[in-house]
């Protein structure tokens, strides 16, 4: 079968969703086919249905008063290749037959011969009864202001951590919190004056089990409770309880949550997945349709959902992506490669680094380690625009 490039006829590549994985694979893809590009034998566009690109993990030193939510934020014109066409708009479907997007309204559809779908995850704490009413959060810009309003206020009492929702955006987020917390609530003065408690929904303290093994005696260590195979049902906000699927019931003053995560129901109206578009973990094919790719948070893969995971991913796909352009067979795979730096207090933090078959190892927390996560978070704009 000739390939497009041999017939002369320019193919166009489409990418959804503007976070971390669309816009490296975009800036990638506007590096590795600049040739193409320029020619005019490939157009290159990535849409997404918000001018700015968010990093969600500023959300966090948010709700400590560490960081603005303006800090979180730039314009993704600003952050893509000029090669890169950018369309703000919200896809609603995708024919994988005709191999076209539909858009909200009478927009003009959208065709693709090669397509990389990127569009995360969302937060549905409306899962849980009670939970939006009696709960917090730091994964969102609302929910990481109202948070730290509330901890501005809160001297005493009882602080629950609790991740309700699995998989979960920044695998190192749950355990971060309560280990800030202690601290920053030390350099308040009121630390003896607060009982945390950290629950998780598995029988240990993280998915990972390394991970799960060096921060249970950190928490005893530190004060700070643990409840394991605590699986919430509902957060009752007038009574300020949290009950869970097997009957225990605990109470907070202040009750901060990792809620509950969706796919896109658009995995399900493309028939790419039930909610998680369905892939091959290594080459990030769609399983359920030809010539697409997906990548970040809203994939299968059996890894975390971090960020880091989705630049790793783009690389794979940006790679395979130009190979098949240029009627080469792809060799590129991912190896659920995945880094995450943890926070372990206001001054000190560690990083693990991961595979699919490669459990991580905790490394002893440092001021380098605390350093270097705030210097890549400054850093983090040059990533997205493939630099780094």
């Amino acid at each position: 079968m000739s390939s497009d490039r041999e017939t002369g006829r320019e193919q166009r590549i489409v990418i959804v969703g503007g976070g971390t994985g669309g816009t490296v694979v975009a800036n990638k893809l506007a590096t590795e086919l600049r040739e193409e590009l320029d020619a005019g034998d490939v157009d290159l566009t990535l849409v997404t249905d918000s001018p700015d690109h968010v990093y969600k993990p500023i959300f966090l030193y948010v709700a400590f008063n560490r960081k603005d939510v303006a800090d979180s934020r730039r314009p993704n014109r600003e952050l893509l290749d000029q090669r890169v066409d950018l369309r703000i708009d919200r896809v609603v479907d995708v024919d994988t037959d005709a191999r076209r997007l539909a858009f909200e309204g009478e927009n003009e559809a959208l065709s693709y011969d090669h397509l990389v779908v990127a569009t995360g995850t969302t937060l549905v704490p409306e899962t849980i009864d009670g939970l939006t009413d009696g709960g917090h959060h730091f994964y969102s810009a609302a929910g990481a202001e109202r948070l730290r309003d509330e901890l501005a206020e809160f001297t005493s009492g009882h602080l629950v951590v609790s991740t309700i929702g699995m998989p979960h955006m920044c695998p190192a987020a749950p355990i971060e919190f309560p280990l800030i917390a202690d601290e920053w609530l030390q350099k308040r003065g009121c630390r003896d004056d607060i009982d945390i408690t950290y629950t998780y929904p598995l029988e240990r303290a993280h998915g990972l089990e390394s991970v799960a093994d060096w921060v249970t005696p950190l928490f005893e260590e530190r004060g700070i409770g643990l409840e394991t195979s605590f699986e919430v049902e509902a957060v009752d906000p007038d009574r300020q309880t949290v009950a869970t699927t097997d009957g225990r019931t605990l109470e907070y003053d202040l009750l901060v949550t990792i809620p509950p995560h969706a796919g896109s129901d658009l995995a399900s109206r493309a028939d790419l997945g039930d909610e998680w578009i369905e892939v091959d973990r290594h080459t990030l094919e769609a399983t359920r349709a030809d010539d697409v790719y997906a990548i970040g948070d809203i994939t299968d893969v059996p890894t975390s959902k971090a960020g880091s995971a989705a630049h790793y991913q783009a690389g794979v796909v940006a790679d395979r992506i130009a190979s098949e352009v240029r009627g080469h067979p792809p060799t590129a795979r991912y190896d659920g490669k995945t880094l995450c730096f943890v926070e372990t207090g206001l001054e000190k933090a560690t990083f693990v680094s991961f595979g699919y078959d490669e459990q991580p190892v905790v490394r002893p927390p440092s001021r380098f380690v605390h350093w270097a996560k705030l210097a890549y978070n400054e850093s983090y704009w040059l990533t997205a625009r493939g630099l780094l």
